[in-house]
């Protein structure tokens, strides 16, 4: 986002922050269904959403224009968000589809939190992303962004319902939609790292050939949290064809100290 659209969104978010303490998740998880239901409508009709982030209107205009759209359709928490972003200045209009997308979303993890949910719906979220990368056949039937979101919704339903938390099967179908603009994969990483960024922790994706202990669990994310300067999230994958050692990807830093990366390299040397 441009500065313009930050500052916006950054008064939604202190609105939602302000009314979180004293809503039920329940409540929480509503507000954010009608918060991503606008998402929907704003996805779908460019035209209203140019007009929601028209500059030539001032800031009252268009969230009177938003409360007309959406008065007595959504709660008045939720109408009281999506105003707050309809009344901001937006460098351009789909920065207000993604603001409204995200402000959704982080109410919904919001709700979570306040259930006390939260570390297990950024679990749930990994595991649901590894078991599709894990059979080609559900990746590229969840992955085919030309099949109706409706029907994909409903395999991930099938999939997840009664196995996983409310908040992780509602994410899961988000993603679908392209989180953000992304590809399905690439909206379940980006919403598992939404959530460990709601918990103050940042993310280390690990690679080994076998599962890991708990202590080195536990000894790992004491190390990368000293070197990072704050709490770390492991997020284990298990592939034997590494044949030992560890994979860790924390943003953008990549620590590969696995034998298959070894081998590589002294093999490339060798040639």
């Amino acid at each position: 986002m441009h500065a313009a659209s930050r500052e916006s969104y950054a008064a939604a978010v202190a609105r939602l922050e302000s009314i979180v303490p004293d809503t039920s998740p329940e409540d929480l998880s509503a507000t954010a269904e009608d918060v991503l239901s606008v998402a929907d409508l704003l996805r779908r009709e460019p035209r209203l959403r140019r007009a929601l982030s028209d500059p030539a209107r001032t800031g009252p205009d268009r969230a009177g224009l938003l409360r007309t759209l959406v008065g007595g359709k959504v709660s008045d928490r939720a109408a009281g968000l999506l105003e707050t972003l309809a009344g901001g200045r937006w460098s351009a209009s789909v920065e207000l589809l993604d603001a409204v997308e995200t402000l959704g979303v982080e109410t919904l993890l919001a709700a979570a939190d306040r259930a006390g949910d939260l570390a297990e719906v950024e679990d749930e979220l990994f595991r649901f992303g590894q078991m599709v990368d894990g059979n080609l056949d559900l990746a590229a039937a969840l992955g085919e962004s030309a099949a109706s979101t409706d029907r994909r919704g409903e395999l991930v339903s099938t999939l997840l319902e009664g196995k996983a938390r409310p908040a992780t099967v509602r994410l899961a179908k988000l993603a679908l939609a392209g989180y953000g603009g992304r590809n399905f994969a690439a909206s379940l990483t980006r919403l598992v790292e939404a959530a460990a960024e709601h918990r103050e922790r940042q993310i280390a994706y690990v690679t080994a050939a076998a599962p890991l202990t708990e202590e080195q669990e536990q000894r790992l994310s004491t190390k990368l949290a000293q070197l990072y300067g704050r709490e770390i999230a492991l997020k284990v994958s298990v592939k034997p064809e590494i044949m030992g050692g560890l994979s860790v990807q924390v943003g953008h830093d990549l620590y590969d100290g696995s034998v298959a990366h070894r081998l590589a390299v002294a093999r490339n040397a060798l040639t």
